[in-house]
């Protein structure tokens, strides 16, 4: 019989190995990205502190208005510009780009596209 291979047990894995290089600090927070099959959710992050600065998503009611009729990966964008809006109005330029363990492309691409977009630097 086959076994078919947990795909968010290994995408757990991918994140612990990527968490061990990855810090943010309160100079160059960390931008962390969660993927649902609905909704995408990002944080910035300081991790000296353990402190969430800000944070960004599908489900927050000014964003979802602008979400009728879009694809996921336009929303992961819209949602990258809303949070580098808001990082900019706390003081934050700098960050430092955390993929969850996902692969780089599709929707986690489009978060990072549009937070550059919006005026972050990673």
């Amino acid at each position: 019989m086959f076994n078919k291979p947990n795909k968010n047990k290994q995408r757990q894995k991918r994140h612990l190995r990527l968490r061990s290089k990855v810090s943010g600090t309160p100079v160059i927070p960390r931008l962390s990205v969660y993927r649902s099959l609905k909704n995408i959710y990002t944080q910035i992050i300081d991790d000296e502190s353990g402190v969430t600065l800000v944070a960004a998503s599908t489900m927050e009611k000014d964003i979802a208005s602008k979400l009728d009729g879009k694809t996921k990966v336009a929303a992961a964008s819209i949602v990258g510009e809303a949070i580098a809006v808001k990082a900019l109005e706390k003081g934050i330029k700098k960050i430092v780009f955390d993929r969850g363990g996902y692969l780089y492309t599709g929707r986690i691409q489009a978060v990072a596209d549009g937070a550059r977009k919006g005026g972050l630097e990673f």
